[in-house]
């Protein structure tokens, strides 16, 4: 039985586990992708406000996802829809608490905190959310994004 393992073990081909693994960035890469995202999610705020269906297009990852406080969850192309028909989105909110994770990929992870307006009742919540943003060959993506409401503030 022990030169049976023994054989097997000498036919697997060399595993790459000893490999290092990609180094997230940092330093003057990690910033530089930073101010790219940043200057990424401007530039989507503006087609959200423009109502720029190509630009809106070329945003989002084919693959993108959004996830809704509601639970509700959405395509790229309910994505698209929500933002021509001007539905209130994260993506052109005003946000706060910016927290940006760098990752090699290129890939950035994006938190924040935005005032979002609740079109039925009215009424403007703090969402807290997420978005994943990547590389792809035209440029910046949004892969994918979730919003959670926050409760109200108590009195």
């Amino acid at each position: 039985m022990h030169r049976r393992t023994l054989f097997l073990a000498a036919m697997l081909p060399a595993v790459p586990a000893l490999a290092h693994p990609n180094q997230a960035p940092s330093g003057a890469e990690a910033q530089r992708m930073i101010d790219e995202v940043t200057a990424f999610r401007a530039k989507l705020a503006r087609a959200v406000a423009d109502k720029d269906f190509a630009a809106l297009r070329a945003a989002y990852a084919d693959s993108f996802t959004h996830t809704h406080g509601s639970g509700k969850f959405d395509n790229k192309d309910a994505r698209l829809v929500a933002a021509m028909s001007g539905e209130p989105l994260i993506e052109a909110a005003p946000a706060s608490e910016l927290v940006f994770r760098v990752f090699s990929g290129p890939t950035v992870i994006l938190t924040g905190k935005s005032p979002i307006l609740n079109v039925r009742e009215q009424k403007t919540y703090d969402f807290r959310w997420v978005c994943v943003y990547v590389t792809a060959a035209e440029g910046w993506q949004l892969a994918v994004s979730q919003a959670t409401r926050l409760a109200p503030p108590a009195n």
